[in-house]
């Protein structure tokens, strides 16, 4: 019996998401993040990973990326959550997401996929509703920057 079932997301409105079909366990395999084998070359160099569409790529090394932007890549459905479940991990050339937490049977599967403070962050809204939530899908060890950002902008204005 598969962990996971595909529905509606609450995270992503316009989109699907996956679901835990049953209770599951930290630690638990719970799917495999497929696609194609490229280099660091060919990512670079492409423009289908230019930020003005989702981007499903992961870096694997310093050769080599995994391009999960296919359709039958169901793990490319799990949505980014500041206060999330599972997490990415990998050994040569393969992706999983594993469970971080358990996760009753009818959550939201969710990862931080954030991106780095670096990069255009104001593109990418965050909507996961967490507490811990800055607002933007920035990685976990950034989100102090956007909070100190913000909290000075409040500052600024209250004076």
């Amino acid at each position: 019996m598969k962990l996971y079932k595909i529905k509606k997301s609450i995270i992503d409105n316009k989109g699907r998401g996956l679901y835990a079909s049953r209770d599951i366990k930290k630690g638990t395999k719970i799917i495999d993040y497929i696609g194609k084998i490229i280099t660091n070359k060919e990512a670079d160099e492409s423009d289908k990973f230019d930020n003005k569409k989702k981007i499903y790529l992961f870096n694997l090394n310093k050769k080599f990326s995994l391009d999960g932007d296919f359709s039958y890549n169901i793990a490319g459905l799990i949505n980014h959550s500041c206060d999330n479940n599972c997490d990415y991990n990998g050994k040569g050339l393969k992706i999983w997401i594993t469970a971080i937490k358990d996760i009753k049977k009818g959550e939201e599967i969710t990862c931080d996929y954030g991106f780095s403070f670096d990069e255009d962050y104001k593109q990418f809204p965050c909507k996961c509703g967490s507490k811990n939530c800055c607002g933007y899908i920035v990685r976990e060890e950034s989100r102090w920057r956007i909070n100190k950002k913000f909290a000075m902008k409040n500052k600024k204005v209250k004076i």
